[in-house]
């Protein structure tokens, strides 16, 4: 059945009538980025207010992939579990080239994880859980429906305009975090513009509703036989939703293309059959661009609103969530009354994973959509070989998918240790006799102490972590013991062999500068 998208309540807020006091933090936009920061603030104790300029969930599912690491997120959240059971969970991947196989990988090939590798999950279904996640916090989380922003004034805090269907009011935050898309009016409003790469190449997304036996994994084609000469990706979604990525070309006319007599024959190809229901269509642009940066004095960029890339490797609302997880509990300490220099560190380290995510997502695009000459004499060449040499095969770029950056921290690290749990890194969930590592971490710092004591002094809270094989494999390698310094984003901020108090104490320090 299709989704029922009903509206959320509009109530005029008290600007309307009397001045309100001013806010620790403004949130503009309702989406996934929004909320979920909204819910991490209020999990610290930090007020915000929400506003939206719709009143229902996004239409049509839009963002369906979420990675291990943003269900971690949203796990953290209070909702990550509620999207594991509704979303179809999938780790491998297949590339096609015309009707042969060419390349496939496993995203999880080692069990013990809390949170598989990815979840395909319709991003109404994900903004309709953290809005009643939301509404747990009412004290703390004040959404405003129908509460569009028309202006904006930064000073000594910043100043909005918003309208409402009773008219207009002025809101005043210490900080403002705009969360309102690729189309952002808080970035437009304050005249600022992102820089790279915008693609001449369109892709239609169609979902449909039917009954079919596809499996639960991704599959993409190069010059598949339904759609010659272009690319296709197919993605099995709950409620019998199926998702038909189809490339078009740069000639295509995105309004002609939306229609259902050309979108229904092209998708009857690509099934076999015309037993569905067009559920949702639209047609994008490749771009791969930002914002040269997200902070902007106490205005501050996040999600789609700071970075756009194109879809392929579902890096848009992962790297969205990631930002969250950056910015959540800096700015929750600056509105509890710390250091703002702090929020450099979101800034450049979410500059870094965003570059990340465009650099992949811009060779994705150059493979799938090659330039004359020598970009699509390799292309060619790799798609030829990859059916025969298992060389070429790595090669054949469909899509990177999501996994999160590595920041380039400066903390103690030790080389002995396993390089996945280094500096900069997520630290790795592992299994454990009552529950998963991950649950422990977060919201704090955190220092694990493996094959020994935590040292006594530091000032931080110490977990005395038992060394199960999965532990041991991803913490120690070949080490007996060790130190793991944790932020409260779960990032490994230092790690030791050995440390006195003394060391650990100033890495922790190191976590709340701009270090």
């Amino acid at each position: 059945m299709p989704y029922d998208y009903r509206p959320f309540p509009y109530t005029p807020p008290p600007g309307l009538t009397a001045p309100e006091p001013r806010h620790r933090v403004v949130i503009v936009g309702a989406g996934p980025i929004g909320l979920a920061l909204a819910i991490d603030l209020a999990q610290y104790g930090v007020a915000s207010v929400v506003l939206d300029d719709n009143d229902v969930v996004s239409v049509g599912s839009r963002a369906i992939c979420w990675s291990k690491r943003a269900l971690e997120v949203l796990d953290r959240l209070g909702v990550g579990q509620r999207c594991v059971e509704k979303g179809v969970v999938w780790k491998v991947g297949r590339t096609l080239h015309r009707e042969d196989e060419v390349w496939t990988f496993d995203l999880q090939p080692d069990p013990g994880h809390k949170m598989p590798a990815f979840v395909n999950l319709q991003q109404y279904y994900v903004e309709e859980y953290l809005v009643a996640r939301a509404m747990e916090f009412p004290g703390l989380i004040d959404l405003r429906w129908k509460n569009r922003v028309t202006g904006v004034q930064q000073s000594d805090h910043v100043a909005l305009t918003v309208a409402t269907p009773d008219g207009s009011y002025v809101l005043e935050a210490e900080h403002l975090v705009a969360c309102d898309g690729a189309k952002s009016d808080i970035r437009r409003m304050m005249g600022l513009d992102f820089d790279g790469e915008l693609f001449e190449e369109r892709f239609l997304i169609a979902d449909i509703e039917m009954t079919g036996d596809f499996p639960s994994e991704r599959r993409f084609w190069f010059e598949p036989p339904f759609h010659a000469g272009q690319s296709a990706l197919l993605h099995k979604q709950p409620d019998n939703i199926y998702r038909i990525d189809l490339q078009l070309g740069w000639e295509a006319d995105p309004e002609a293309e939306r229609q259902p007599d050309r979108v229904i024959p092209r998708i009857e190809k690509a099934v076999g059959h015309g037993d569905f229901r067009l559920d949702w269509v639209s047609v994008y642009t490749f771009q791969c661009r930002r914002l040269a940066r997200f902070v902007h004095g106490r205005v501050i960029f996040c999600g789609d609103s700071a970075h756009v890339v194109s879809p392929f490797g579902a890096r848009g609302g992962n790297g969205g969530l990631q930002d969250v997880d950056a910015l959540g509990w800096r700015l929750a300490h600056v509105a509890q009354g710390g250091d703002a220099a702090v929020l450099n560190g979101y800034d450049r380290e979410r500059q870094h994973g965003a570059d990340e995510n465009l650099l992949n997502s811009s060779r994705t695009t150059r493979f799938m959509s090659p330039a004359p000459g020598a970009e699509r004499w390799f292309r060619d060449a790799v798609l030829a070989l990859a059916g025969k040499a298992a060389f070429a095969r790595p090669l054949v770029n469909s899509g990177r998918l999501s996994r999160p950056c590595v920041y380039p921290l400066a903390g103690p690290d030790h080389p002995a240790l396993p390089l996945e749990a280094r500096p900069g890194a997520v630290a790795p969930d592992a299994p454990l006799a009552d529950g998963w590592l991950i649950d422990l971490l977060g919201r704090e710092p955190v220092l694990l102490a493996l094959g020994q004591s935590a040292p006594e002094g530091p000032g931080v809270k110490a977990l005395d972590l038992p060394v199960t094989p999965e532990v041991r494999a991803r913490y120690l390698g070949g080490a007996e013991k060790a130190l793991y310094l944790i932020r409260p984003d779960q990032i490994v901020a230092a790690r030791w062999i050995d440390a006195t108090p003394e060391a650990i104490a100033k890495a922790a320090a190191d976590i709340w500068s701009d270090a």
